[in-house]
C-alpha cells in the first residue's frame, strides 16, 4: 500500500485532517455478490453467508480500499413496515404501508425508530458487517450505506419524483422521525464494525439559510456518532441538477465529513470555468454509464471513460450506486485497475 499506509489507516488520517496522498477507492459493488453465488438477487439480499462469501471472493480479485458491506434504497422504510412492491424493470418499487395515510404525512402503525434496527434485513446487514470484522489481518474498509433524513422522509411521506425534488414538502415531524431512524441503523452498523459510513441524499433543502440550517442539524447526530465511532462520515449528493442549484450554499458550510458530489455537477463547473478550489475533503461519484460495455471490434469492451471529470485534490472515488450486477467481472478488474490512475493526487 502506497507510503505503508492500509485503506483503515488511511481513513483514520482523513477522519483527523490529514489528507489522503492518494483517493481511497471504495466503489459500491454490492448486487454482482448475487451473480458471484449464482442465486437469485432476493435470496442474497437475505442471507448474510452468501454476501459474506461474495465480499471476500471479490475483494480478492477487485483493487478497491473498501466492500460495500450492504446496499438497498429501501433498506430502512422495509424495516419501518413498508412492503416493497414491484412496479416496471427499472423503476424503484412502490411502497404499501400497515395503515394508509395522506400524502406528506406519516403513516400509522410504523415500527418506531428503535425498532426498525431488528426490522426488515438491517439484521441480515448488521450480521454481514460483523462476519467481514472478524476476518484476521484485515486491512481495507467496512462500508455500509444508509439513506439521508430528507430522502428517507419523503420515501415515509410517498411524495412522488416531482415532489421529491422540493425538500420543501416535507413535514418537520416526518423529517425528524427519518434522522431518528438513520441514527440508530448507522449505530448499528458502527456497532457491528463499519469503517465508513456512506449517508445517500438524493433531495436537499429549499434555498434558504433557515432549511439549510435545519437540514444539518438532521445530519448532525448521525455525523456526530459516526466520528465518536472513529469512522469516516460521507454524505453522498446523488441528484446533479440539485448540487449545481445549490452549489454556493453546499461550499459555505461547515461540513465534518466528506462531501461526495456527483461527476456530472462536478464536470459542468469545470466547463464553466467555475469550479473552486477542491477540499480535501471533497469525494467524487463516479456515474454507472462509465462502467458498461461498449461495442468495440464485434464485440462488448468494458474501459473507463472520464468524460471530461476534473482533476482535483478527491479523498475518495465512489459510484454513484451499485455496480449493476449483469457486469462482467474480469471487465470490472480490468477498469478498476484504470480508475486510481486516472484520479491520482500526485
Amino acid at each position: 500500500m502506497e507510503e505503508g499506509l492500509t485503506p483503515r489507516q488511511m481513513a483514520k488520517g482523513l477522519l483527523n485532517g490529514i489528507p489522503p496522498s492518494r483517493p481511497l477507492f471504495l466503489p459500491i459493488v454490492f448486487s454482482l455478490g448475487a451473480r458471484v453465488e449464482n442465486v437469485s438477487l432476493g435470496m442474497f439480499l437475505s442471507n448474510p453467508t452468501k454476501i459474506s462469501s461474495s465480499l471476500r471472493q471479490m475483494r480478492s480479485h477487485l483493487r478497491v480500499d473498501g466492500v460495500a458491506c450492504y446496499f438497498h434504497p429501501h433498506l430502512e422504510v422495509e424495516a419501518l413496515g413498508a412492503t416493497l412492491q414491484s412496479i416496471a424493470e427499472g423503476q424503484p418499487p412502490g411502497l404499501l404501508w400497515p395503515q394508509s395515510a395522506p400524502k406528506g404525512e406519516l403513516p400509522e402503525g410504523l415500527r418506531s425508530p428503535e425498532q426498525a434496527v431488528q426490522g426488515g434485513r438491517i439484521p441480515v446487514a448488521v450480521e454481514v458487517i460483523r462476519r467481514m470484522n472478524s476476518l484476521a489481518n484485515r486491512d481495507f474498509l467496512l462500508m455500509a450505506a444508509v439513506t439521508g433524513p430528507l430522502t428517507l422522509a419523503a420515501q415515509i411521506s410517498g411524495l412522488d419524483r416531482r415532489e421529491k425534488g422540493r425538500g420543501e414538502c416535507l413535514s418537520i415531524s416526518v423529517q425528524g422521525f427519518a434522522a431518528s431512524v438513520l441514527t440508530g441503523v448507522t449505530t448499528a452498523f458502527l456497532q457491528a464494525g463499519a469503517d465508513l459510513i456512506v449517508i445517500l441524499e438524493e433531495i436537499l433543502p429549499a434555498q434558504s439559510a433557515e432549511s439549510y440550517d435545519s437540514w444539518v442539524n438532521l445530519l448532525a447526530p448521525t455525523i456526530n456518532v459516526i466520528r465518536f465511532y472513529e469512522a469516516l462520515p460521507v454524505i453522498q449528493l446523488t441528484n446533479a441538477q440539485g448540487v449545481l442549484d445549490h452549489w454556493t450554499t453546499i461550499f459555505q458550510q461547515q461540513w465534518d465529513c466528506v462531501v461526495s458530489l456527483p461527476a456530472a455537477a462536478m464536470t459542468l463547473r469545470h466547463r464553466e470555468g467555475s469550479l473552486e478550489t477542491c477540499s480535501a475533503k471533497l469525494g467524487i461519484s463516479l456515474p454507472l454509464e462509465a462502467f458498461r460495455p461498449e461495442p468495440s471490434g464485434g464485440k462488448d469492451e468494458l474501459t473507463f471513460r472520464p468524460l471530461g471529470i476534473p482533476r482535483c485534490r478527491y479523498s475518495i472515488i465512489t459510484t454513484a450506486g451499485d455496480i449493476p450486477p449483469t457486469t462482467d467481472m474480469k471487465c470490472l478488474l480490468r477498469i478498476f485497475g484504470e480508475v486510481p490512475r486516472t484520479f491520482s493526487n500526485r
